[in-house]
């Protein structure tokens, strides 16, 4: 028979759906496997949101809506990142799509052409090359200060005149990191100065712990050349909804609905009238997520450091980055062989010698964790 497809053979499987996989199939097997590998809430979707979804059900939400969303989540959207984003929207410049991730692709797939250079800062998020991959183009890295986690000017040297955009991703997965001002600063001038686009990834702007969450595309004329990616995930434990979105302007909105109506068509439309429910209610549950988030952090974070281990500023997202004496991967396979807690190697995220725990399950899960990484070692 004909071979398959060589651009998607050449595209890595995900290794954090890999460890989660693998995890899972040793909880099937009667092993109690303590999973921090994956980036999921462990709280229920609020009350109020999934009643929403549910009234639209009943009163017959459940055909096609517009490809880009329904125009009251639409409107929803834009509401809140001109006020709490502080960069001008429109619901014409927002687009729905099936997941965070699913923007991601269809801004990459907007943008780029085969040959372009997109510049990634690492450590980076494991879907990021593979979409750039999918569009055509080629990841060039560049490593945030591995003390800091901030940027400095010594990015300059990896533009060239096949650089089209960069990616940025405040707070950070899988560091935690969040960047200041003048490291956003650093990338609003290169993108104006070079005239590059760029991709804002958001997706955990809800989970700041005692720093200021920036939204790039409110720093001069920003909005006007970047994708702001977001999504219900992470700050309204949504996961399984599949719901994000992107905000940029029209012409990029524009190319991104091509793709969108070729491929998926739309996000679920009586799911769209839960995301409404979620940003125009109440938003206390955010922020009891978001504290309870934070005491996890600190008693993650002081355990790791009693260890002896070095860990990235833990600032945002739900994720310790720890840093590891030697082979990130076969210590990550310790720790689940023998200790039965599931990380995920830094190698996956451009890091070797660090791994990735996810925070975001129970406390109690967490000290049980804690006392096994210290049993097994490995640093």
């Amino acid at each position: 028979m004909r071979p398959l497809s060589e651009k998607v053979a050449g595209i890595a499987p995900s290794a954090t759906i890999e460890i989660s996989n693998r995890a899972k199939k040793m909880q099937r097997e009667g092993i109690d496997v303590i999973s921090l590998s994956i980036g999921e809430p462990d709280f229920d979707t609020p009350k109020h949101i999934k009643d929403a979804c549910i009234d639209a059900l009943n009163r017959g939400e459940t055909h096609y809506a517009p490809s880009n969303g329904i125009p009251e989540l639409l409107s929803a959207v834009s509401d809140k990142i001109t006020k709490e984003n502080k960069f001008p929207s429109k619901p014409e410049q927002v687009i729905v799509t099936c997941g965070a991730k699913d923007a991601i692709y269809e801004g990459m797939e907007a943008v780029l052409n085969p040959g372009d250079e997109v510049l990634l800062l690492t450590p980076a998020w494991v879907s990021y090359e593979p979409c750039v991959q999918m569009a055509g183009g080629k990841i060039v890295k560049h490593a945030v200060n591995q003390k800091t986690f901030q940027l400095d000017d010594s990015i300059l040297e990896r533009v060239n005149a096949r650089t089209k955009m960069i990616v940025v991703n405040s707070p950070s997965n899988p560091s935690g990191a969040v960047f200041d001002k003048k490291s956003m600063k650093i990338v609003a001038d290169l993108c104006q100065d070079f005239d590059l686009y760029a991709m804002s990834d958001e997706i955990y702007e809800k989970m700041v712990y005692g720093k200021e969450h920036i939204s790039l595309a409110a720093i001069g004329d920003m909005a006007e050349r970047t994708i702001t990616i977001n999504g219900f995930s992470k700050a309204y434990a949504m996961t399984g909804w599949r719901l994000g979105y992107a905000v940029a302007p029209l012409k990029i909105i524009k190319e991104m609905s091509k793709v969108q109506q070729h491929s998926v068509s739309q996000a679920t439309t009586f799911a769209m009238w839960g995301a409404v429910a979620a940003l125009k209610g109440d938003q206390r549950c955010v922020e009891e997520m978001r504290a309870e988030f934070d005491r996890r952090r600190k008693f993650v974070i002081s355990e790791l450091n009693l260890m002896g281990y070095t860990t990235a500023p833990a600032d945002g997202a739900f994720y310790a980055f720890v840093e590891v004496a030697g082979d990130d991967m076969a210590i990550a396979t310790k720790w689940l062989e023998e200790g039965h807690v599931a990380a995920t190697p830094g190698s996956a995220f451009y890091a070797p010698g660090w791994i990735r725990l996810s925070y975001a399950t129970s406390m109690e899960k967490l000290k049980e964790a804690m006392g096994r990484i210290r049993k097994v070692g490995g640093k």
